[in-house]
């Protein structure tokens, strides 16, 4: 198996408002014939998916998805990236977890959570620096590649 994770797929109630929250972040919608709202990411994709749906194709109810715990992690160039991008999460209908704040470790992040609670952490770790010409994130940085 290669390392990688190719789709996330978000479970939702609320499809379309869900989408109109990613979508007043700037992401841009991918076409999808079959039911699924996509954002292509670098090297992933995120789908929203209608969570009876979803649940219906892994044979499953609702109730037995369950309540996963994960956040979604959106790493920056610099800090001073991170309120930013809190503010504008909130201003399009995000409720902040935990506002931008310095770690023990060195680094310096954030929580938000989108509309039905999906949980992510927007991050600058100095020690994993983005891969320059597009963004990419590694656990320690792409230095020397």
């Amino acid at each position: 198996m290669e390392h990688r994770i190719s789709l996330i797929t978000l479970g939702a109630r609320d499809v379309d408002a869900l989408a109109a929250f990613y979508d007043a972040l700037g992401w841009v919608r991918t076409p999808s014939p079959d039911g699924v709202i996509a954002y292509d990411l670098i090297g992933q994709t995120l789908g929203l998916y209608p969570l009876d749906k979803l649940a219906e194709d892994m044979g499953l109810s609702v109730s037995d998805l369950g309540y996963g715990a994960c956040t979604f992690g959106y790493n920056v160039r610099d800090k001073s990236e991170v309120a930013p991008l809190l503010q504008r999460a909130e201003a399009a209908g995000g409720r902040i977890l935990k506002p931008a704040q310095d770690v023990f470790w060195g680094g310096h992040h954030g929580y938000f959570a989108d509309p039905e609670g999906h949980i992510w952490e927007i991050a600058h770790n100095p020690f994993s620096p983005l891969r320059e010409e597009d963004g990419a994130f590694r656990w320690l940085g792409y230095g020397g590649d």
